[in-house]
């Protein structure tokens, strides 16, 4: 066995670690430990995501990390397989305090409550409770609230490779969601 896996290796040897991997890799770290360039992971990522959306699984990415998952479409199938519960709706509060996260990201509670007009601890606990959120650091304002982000996990839900992957808002709602933050923040 070679030390570094050649160009046409690299693809299978990617797949394979985040096969097994238990958590997201870093794109550095998996440069790291093949001994090639970040650069070079990279295009075999896209590469070998290009192939998987053939197949029953995806690559996810969040800026530098990576993992791979079920495709969407299949959800269904291993949900039952794994006898996982059914009700997985979230409610109409939570799905809107999701979305301003989602698009907003990183956002603090009191302005996603500025947005929504209404108290969202509730409903951030239980898409922190479901994984979908998490604290992802913490604002430079007074009392240094805490930031709110999507996971992978959010991803991984509704069926997104990346962040990037959302639709986009109408530009009205851009226009408005932008001014109330502004106001808020200045």
């Amino acid at each position: 066995m070679n030390d570094l896996p050649s160009p046409s290796e690299l693809k299978a040897v990617i797949e394979s670690l985040l096969f097994v991997a238990e958590e997201p890799l870093e794109i550095g770290v998996l440069a790291r430990s093949l001994g090639v360039s970040p650069q070079m992971v990279a295009e075999a990522l896209d590469a070998l995501s290009d192939e998987c959306r053939q197949r029953g699984v995806r690559l996810q990415r969040t800026g530098s990390v990576v993992q791979m998952v079920t495709a969407p479409e299949v959800a269904p199938y291993v949900e039952r397989f794994l006898g996982l519960d059914e009700d997985h709706r979230l409610s109409h509060a939570a799905l809107e305090t999701l979305a301003i996260i989602a698009y907003k990201q990183p956002i603090t509670r009191a302005a996603i409550e500025a947005i929504r007009g209404v108290n969202c601890e509730r409903a951030i606990a239980s898409l922190k409770a479901r994984g979908l959120i998490a604290e992802v650091g913490r604002a430079h304002a007074q009392g240094r609230p805490y930031l709110f982000g999507t996971t992978f996990r959010f991803l991984e839900y509704f069926g997104l490779e990346k962040p990037e992957d959302l639709p986009p808002l109408p530009q009205q709602d851009l226009s408005a969601a932008h001014a109330e933050t502004e106001a808020e923040e200045g």
